[in-house]
């Protein structure tokens, strides 16, 4: 195995170029190497366990505020894994306390390094609990809501709950707390990715689908959904759950069903783009 293979390719965002020469500047270049070691470690983690149940990923970008994982997987890996890849980041803050506990011990580094260590790792570990999106707290709203609604629902959930927890914090950082710019930018650089998430959110969900059309699946479930023979394919798919392989009932007048299987549903939409036919015409040309 090579290290290539081993080790992801690791991308900076150009803005954090500029952080970088800033800080050189100001002698606070050590403060910010120690925040991107911690979080490229948690980035790590993320990355390892995302290898070992063979996820494609396209490697690590850090950025002004961390750090993330890119990984061509939406939603079409199983709860478990999701779950397993997810709190694998999290997860490497307690070596870090562990590393830090041990140096603070001896005499290899510096006592005041170690005590910006301490602080920096767990600040970086609250704050990706956060219920907001992409951090890892978001991620694990966004698998609680998947579990509970259906895909696209779940998603819009999820990025409402997080635009709004964020402009909570903004407001209470302007009016309630003392002012932080740091926080204040953060908070609001998430909110600004918020927008363009919800403003994409259509798209997300066409490359859920899209996976879900050219079979990149692991379902261990089964999930009926029953319909009119009126329904257009998209109101079926706003239906799909994560995890799941899909059994449509389409209720014709007279109350006769058919069935459709999901693949054939995807088939419909993508290949014979089928897009505004109603799924009963397109149940009685499958059968």
């Amino acid at each position: 195995m090579t290290l290539n293979n081993l080790l992801p390719p690791v991308h900076i965002h150009p803005i954090l170029l500029i952080f970088i020469i800033i800080s050189f500047l100001t002698g606070t270049f050590i403060e910010l190497m120690t925040i991107l070691v911690i979080v490229l470690i948690h980035e790590l983690g993320h990355f390892t366990a995302a290898k070992w149940f063979g996820w494609r990923i396209r490697g690590i970008m850090l950025w002004v505020f961390g750090g993330v994982m890119q990984t061509d997987e939406n939603g079409t890996r199983p709860f478990h894994e999701e779950v397993v890849v997810t709190i694998a980041g999290p997860i490497q803050h307690l070596f870090i306390y562990l590393v830090l506990f041990f140096l603070s011990g001896s005499h290899a580094v510096l006592p005041s390094i170690v005590e910006m260590g301490f602080f920096y790792n767990t600040v970086i570990l609250l704050f990706n609990l956060l219920p907001i999106w992409p951090l890892d707290g978001g991620k694990l709203v966004l698998l609680l809501f998947s579990e509970l609604f259906p895909y696209r629902k779940a998603y819009d959930c999820a990025i409402i709950l997080s635009i709004c927890i964020n402009m909570i914090v903004i407001v209470a950082l302007l009016l309630l707390v003392p002012f932080t710019l740091s926080a204040f930018l953060l908070f609001t650089f998430l909110l600004m990715e918020n927008g363009k998430d919800w403003k994409h959110r259509y798209y997300v969900f066409m490359r859920f689908l899209l996976q879900r059309y050219q079979g990149k699946n692991h379902f261990n479930r089964i999930h009926t959904i029953e319909v009119t023979y009126n329904t257009s394919l998209m109101d079926v798919f706003n239906r799909f759950r994560r995890d799941k392989n899909h059994t449509v009932y389409v209720t014709f007048p007279g109350n006769t069903r058919q069935s459709m299987s999901e693949a054939e549903c995807l088939y419909s939409y993508f290949h014979e783009r089928n897009y505004r036919k109603p799924i009963g015409e397109l149940v009685s040309y499958v059968s």
